[in-house]
């Protein structure tokens, strides 16, 4: 078991029965964490299994709700950050519980890092000394943030990306596969690099940039 998630003794729900919520599910099956079962919107999808755990009903069924804190916890798994924030503000609302973590068994987190509430963090990832990451990012595969860096919340990183040293990625922020952000850049809120970008310059809030060097698109 991941040292963060230690001490995690509930089963989780997955709210997302979709590819990354089967990917979270292998994330806690990593670190021997049970999972209950799924809650999603998609209605043609209750009842039914995804990978033989069942769907069990919407993500605001009340029934499945109220086990939050009490018998299970909570992961979210859904790419939209509209969606996610949606989601989140129904567990605090309702249940006064923040998502947990899904941190994969095969990672690397400094001791000095700090790591927020309702990641994931896949096979693969570092964090450096002194690294920050806000509240309900996705790192995926083999993602490097480098020390000192920080993301704020809702920060999605794609496969292979790395994050140089000083940087800061503020909340909202898409960074595509195989970035790279060479060290102290800044990044505004809700900005997006493209796959394979290298990022040498700063990016202001809300703008694309693409290529290499990036520039605006």
């Amino acid at each position: 078991m991941h040292p963060i998630l230690n001490g995690m003794k509930n089963p989780v729900i997955i709210f997302g029965a979709n590819a990354l919520g089967q990917a979270a599910r292998e994330i806690f099956e990593s670190n021997d964490i049970i999972v209950y079962g799924y809650l999603d919107d998609d209605e043609k999808l209750h009842g039914t299994e995804v990978g033989e755990l069942s769907v069990m009903g919407r993500t605001d069924d009340d029934g499945f709700l109220k086990l939050i804190g009490k018998k299970c916890e909570g992961f979210i798994a859904v790419d939209d950050s509209a969606l996610r924030k949606g989601i989140v503000k129904l567990m605090k609302e309702r249940r006064k519980m923040m998502p947990v973590n899904a941190i994969h068994s095969n990672t690397e987190i400094a001791p000095s890092a700090h790591v927020g509430h309702g990641e994931f963090i896949n096979s693969g990832v570092i964090i450096g000394a002194n690294a920050k990451i806000g509240d309900h990012c996705m790192l995926h595969t083999n993602v490097a943030i480098d020390y000192s860096a920080s993301l704020g919340d809702l920060v999605q990183v794609g496969a292979g990306s790395v994050v140089g040293a000083e940087s800061s990625i503020e909340q909202n922020v898409f960074i595509g596969s195989g970035v790279t952000i060479v060290p102290g850049i800044k990044i505004g809120k809700n900005a997006r690099v493209g796959a394979g970008s290298v990022v040498v310059a700063d990016v202001a809030a809300g703008k694309t940039v693409f290529g290499n060097p990036a520039k605006e698109v």
